[in-house]
């Protein structure tokens, strides 16, 4: 049984997702921006910053397991949990601001981008493991998961999406936009301090519920024990049908991201379409944040009715789907010749709103993806007698990194490989680069996402298999 029976109060559901603004922070300056910078700002080759990032969600998705097996055994007055949000937060701070104003003003090398990238993936989990481990504590009833989850996400979009309108419209608004150097630091300054905000005062904000000691000891820390139990996790069924589809929609979403500002700049021409009625200078561009902070928002409503109505394997294939139908649809317009001309406000508005909508349905499936692991936590402590909530969420990060840092390193070869300028302005591309950056793109994102679907799709336990399992473990504990 969860620490709360019933419903959630409110302030509990704010609180804990408020600790999600520092992942969203995070995700937004590395799927977003990093290579972009490394490889425009910092004159970095594309090929080897991409390179140096996946290298980084490797090393990284290696240690979230030792974090995770190290929050499962920590045994304080405070909880599993707590100690490690208070402690990790401020040198990730420190680390992340370092990382967008390397020393002396000049490119690291490829082992200096290697090192940074790691401090800061390290810390970031030593935060978000075991925040996110606290959820199947706090409560075991399917619906309520969901609604922590939700609050999570739209609480990490929100930190994300801020930071992407600080960009934009204050830190590098000037004339250089996204090629301005010293806008990223103060930038990453704004950024670290949002993340020690988010993850100290969630932490605080939940104090009183879970500090306390856990009902049994644990077993001492081995490195053995620790990989053994990963291992084990991998053996549940359950955990590697939903491995399968979050692989595949992980992928996507590190591709997605880290070639946004390749797709809004160079072939949507965002930074160029004028919107109308409103003041001088407010561009598609500028309404992107705003876009996805919309998308974030309509999830909200819309993840809750879906999982009740039809369950998380089939809202989260659904979803998939209708994630790949509204992302292609605007290029497949453009090669048809039927798109309104670019540079244009209808061009840009139209843009929007089909992304909005993208949006929204690929939050879904994350959300959908990220809450069926609350089930397998149960799955496993009836076959085993065991909780392993940090293994299976370390398991998933485990699996989101490596995923994600593909997405990045195809992003980076790609660039790479059609010979994407490192110095071109918007509008200077040759055609034919452009038609490759696109053919990629909706090629790939067609297959993983269809891949999501499939697997998603076939996740084994619903919902009455759940609230099934948790009457009976709560049975045999009484």
């Amino acid at each position: 049984m969860g620490l709360v029976a019933g419903k959630l109060p409110m302030r509990l559901k704010l609180i804990h997702g408020f600790g999600a603004v520092a992942f969203g922070v995070k995700d937004t300056g590395f799927q977003f921006f990093l290579l972009f910078f490394y490889s425009q700002v910092m004159g970095m080759d594309a090929g080897l910053v991409s390179l140096a990032l996946l290298c980084a969600l490797l090393i990284d998705a290696v240690v979230d397991p030792i974090l995770g097996n190290l929050s499962d055994r920590t045994y304080t007055k405070w909880g599993r949990r707590l100690p490690w949000l208070y402690a990790a937060p401020i040198p990730l701070a420190f680390a992340w601001v370092m990382m967008w104003s390397p020393p002396g003003g000049e490119a690291p090398t490829f082992l200096g981008l290697l090192g940074i990238a790691v401090v800061v993936r390290v810390l970031l989990s030593a935060c978000e493991v075991p925040s996110i481990s606290l959820l199947p504590e706090i409560t075991s009833d399917y619906d309520e998961r969901t609604t922590l989850f939700r609050f999570r996400y739209i609480s990490g979009w929100l930190g994300g999406i801020l930071m992407m309108v600080l960009a934009y419209t204050v830190f590098m608004a000037g004339e250089d936009g996204l090629l301005d150097r010293e806008g990223y630091k103060a930038w990453a300054i704004t950024g670290g301090c949002l993340i020690v905000i988010s993850v100290m005062g969630s932490a605080w904000g939940q104090h009183k519920l879970v500090a306390h000691l856990p009902e049994t000891k644990p077993a001492p820390f081995t490195i053995k024990g620790c990989f053994d139990e990963i291992f084990e996790a991998f053996r549940e069924r359950a955990f590697l049908i939903f491995a399968a589809g979050g692989l595949a929609a992980y992928v996507n979403q590190g591709l997605t991201f880290s070639l946004t500002n390749y797709l809004t700049l160079y072939v949507w021409r965002l930074d160029t379409a004028q919107m109308p009625l409103l003041p001088e200078g407010v561009t598609a561009l500028s309404l992107y944040p705003l876009a996805l902070f919309l998308s974030a928002i309509l999830m909200f409503f819309v993840v809750g009715p879906m999982h009740k109505h039809f369950g998380k394997p089939k809202s989260a294939a659904v979803s998939a789907l209708g994630t790949v139908l509204f992302t292609i649809v605007p290029y497949m317009a453009l090669y048809a010749g039927i798109w309104p001309p670019l540079d244009t406000a209808i061009s840009g508005i139209a843009l929007l709103l089909l992304l909005m909508v993208g949006n929204t349905l690929g939050i879904v499936v994350l959300i959908s993806a990220s809450s069926m692991i609350a089930e397998i936590v149960e799955a496993y402590l009836e076959r085993t007698g065991r909780r392993a909530e940090g293994a299976f969420y370390s398991g998933n990060w485990l699996i989101q990194k490596c995923a994600t840092g593909l997405g990045i390193f195809l992003t980076g070869q790609v660039l790479s490989f059609i010979s994407f300028s490192r110095d071109a302005a918007p509008g200077e591309v040759p055609d034919a680069t452009i038609a490759s950056l696109i053919l990629f793109y909706v090629f790939a994102t067609s297959v993983l996402m269809c891949i999501a679907a499939f697997w998603l799709g076939r996740f084994p336990i619903n919902r009455e298999d759940h609230e099934a399992r948790v009457s009976a473990l709560a049975a045999a504990k009484n």
